[in-house]
């Protein structure tokens, strides 16, 4: 394996990129008067947010020609991800060094995930069907409970455009890579309904080279061939207006994906997935500075796996999770500036599976309370929760955060905050591997942050750490255990530009995520996290015709606790080209990993050499 990252070129890139976010004072802004909900659970605008959040709207998803939620969000401030072997295979996120099951991933506002393995399948929410994405750094059990202890990932899908509109948009690329989505909508002025597909699909790469001898080295199984992927998907919403001081609003989310991979003597070579999110909100100004929200939701994660060989094919197993949710939430203006808010939250998990588990349900009641004030150039926000859960009982945390403008555009914060992860149905009841004595993780986090805005640029640094204990791992008798403990120290930059006619945006992070367990992998690096990662966004427009450039920076990780597996470190860049041919119609092409780059984010699995796609689009006026 090459490594293509080296310390010193790395450093003398970032000097070198960093130098127009110094420079530069004239140009268009960045867009932080925009509103994000995720942070606070009320609306508050970007530039206002006393906690570190990122947008990444419609427009930029479009302009960057991704293909997956991976490439949005890879090299993104604070995240790590890895992929095991290409477009819609097993993929891990990973916010501030907290691991995947520690992120709390909405879509609509609606918990996703699989309640046997606490993850969500990051890989399968297509991108044709996002609006928008909202990232939120940093703990939030104290407003959403369980697993928000690294941060809050929210997804928005695209809802309906005033009036009457369609579109459409089709796309083809190397290694079979096929795609085609579309949609109409109308929105009036007291109603509004769309209707989105969209269909992707490639022939793959061979996702593993193969196994190697010892316990738990490679897949378990040595298949060189192309291992596919295709993923249909549809996506409902409606609302109408109830008078002039409320609204209900529907919609639903149906994802359903085939993937091959290299096959484990365990689970199988081949999965059909499916991912439902159900939903309905209420919003009801009531008068006297009161508005009050109720939602109600159901999801689905279901995965069947078999085992495919020769044109035959044999059922190896089913996982299928039902969560049904509930919640009501107050908000009062108390004065100007001045903001409380309420609510509870109430959650319902169900395994339906092929593997025998001895409890295969569980419900959890949270209430939380919110405060948000400000006052001339400070700003407070304080809240806390208690969550009833039916196998672990009660779990209280709280956060506390602050702000101050300093002048010149410079603004201060500091924010502490606890978390919590409850164990998983596999954790606690999965036959053989699990201990239903397990109590939850817990963490503790601080984040001090300083930003600045000016004509045409803006930059933030965050520091932060993370301390989180009775983590869940393995003890020498190999038991499942609250045994484990880290301690996660970092630092964040994000920074924009625009520089004679060039957009220019800069995302570093550093990371020092450590074992801080009384365990022989006391002081390692936790395994599969970068130290250092960087992404850098150049755009240019020249009229009709627009171009592109990002690159992607990532440093050497471990892939094991005992940090006895490097996996070198690596960077891509991807070139984009865009031509509006007519205020309706555009053409677009990419090249992704131009260079060719040979890496793995999971030692064993491969990832796509240079890859090319072009597409074209239409979007009615």
């Amino acid at each position: 394996m090459k490594s293509n990252l080296h310390p010193l070129p790395l450093a003398l890139g970032v000097a070198l990129a960093a130098a127009p976010f110094a420079a530069a004072a004239t140009g268009a802004a960045t867009d932080l008067d925009q509103v994000v909900v995720t942070a606070t659970r009320t609306e508050v605008s970007l530039r206002d947010s006393l906690v570190p959040i990122q947008v990444i709207d419609r427009a930029a998803i479009e302009r960057s020609q991704a293909t997956s939620l991976q490439d949005l969000l890879r090299g993104r401030a604070g995240i790590n991800l890895t992929n095991q072997g290409g477009l819609g295979k097993l993929s891990s996120l990973f916010v501030r060094g907290t691991a995947s099951n520690q992120v709390l991933v909405l879509v609509d506002g609606v918990r996703i995930g699989s309640a046997t393995s606490g993850m969500p399948t990051f890989q399968d929410l297509p991108v044709e069907q996002i609006e928008r994405i909202e990232i939120v750094r940093g703990p939030h059990s104290s407003l959403y409970g369980s697993e928000a202890i690294g941060g809050v990932i929210q997804v928005f899908t695209r809802s309906a455009p005033e009036g009457l509109h369609h579109d459409a948009m089709s796309g083809i690329g190397s290694n079979g890579y096929r795609q085609v989505a579309g949609s109409i909508s109308q929105r009036g002025e007291r109603g509004w309904v769309s209707l989105r597909a969209a269909r992707q699909r490639t022939d793959g790469i061979n996702a593993c080279r193969g196994t190697a001898a010892g316990w738990g080295a490679g897949c378990f199984a040595d298949e060189p061939d192309r291992d596919g992927y295709r993923n249909t998907s549809y996506n409902l919403r409606g609302g109408v207006a109830l008078g002039d001081s409320a609204k209900l609003e529907a919609h639903a989310l149906d994802v359903d994906s085939f993937n091959e991979y290299d096959g484990s003597i365990f689970g199988g070579n081949e999965a059909e997935n499916r991912q439902q999110v159900y939903g309905a909100r209420l919003d009801w100004d009531a008068g006297n500075r009161v508005k009050l929200t109720t939602q109600a939701a159901r999801t689905r994660d279901r995965s069947e796996n078999f085992f495919a060989s020769e044109g035959s094919r044999t059922f190896a197993s089913e996982f299928d999770t039902r969560r049904d949710t509930a919640s009501i939430q107050a908000d009062l203006a108390l004065a100007q500036g001045q903001q409380l808010t309420g609510g509870a939250d109430w959650q319902d998990d169900r395994v339906n599976s092929s593997t025998p588990f001895d409890v295969d349900s569980r419900d959890n009641l949270g209430v939380f309370v919110e405060y948000q004030g400000r006052f001339g150039a400070h700003a407070l926000q304080a809240s806390a929760r208690n969550d009833d859960n039916e196998q672990f009982g009660n779990h209280t945390t709280g956060s506390l955060a602050y702000g101050v403008g300093l002048g010149h555009g410079l603004r201060l914060t500091a924010g502490a905050g606890t978390g919590f992860k409850a164990p998983t149905f596999n954790d606690l009841y999965y036959p053989g591997f699990s201990n239903p004595a397990l109590e939850p993780e817990t963490s503790r986090s601080v984040n001090l942050g300083l930003a600045q805005e000016g004509a045409g640029w803006d930059w933030t640094v965050n520091l932060f750490q993370t301390r989180i204990e009775d983590m869940i791992g393995y003890d020498s008798g190999f038991n499942l255990v609250n045994i484990d403990k880290a301690r996660i120290r970092g630092v964040e930059f994000t920074g924009y530009a625009s520089l004679a006619g060039f957009d220019l945006n800069l995302e570093l992070t550093h990371l020092d995520p450590r074992n801080d367990g009384d365990t022989s992998a006391h002081g390692n690096l936790l395994p599969r996290r970068a130290r250092n990662s960087g992404r850098l966004d150049v755009d240019r427009a020249f009229g009709a015709l627009k171009l592109g450039l990002t690159a992607n920076g990532t440093g050497y990780r471990y892939d094991n606790a005992a940090n006895s597996t490097r996996l070198a470190g690596y960077g891509t860049v991807d070139l984009r080209l865009e031509w509006n041919v007519s205020p309706a119609w555009s053409l677009q092409a990419r090249a992704a990993n131009v260079f060719d780059r040979q890496y793995e984010t999971v030692s064993w699995y491969n990832q796509p050499g240079r890859e090319y796609q072009v597409s074209v689009r239409y979007r009615s006026l």
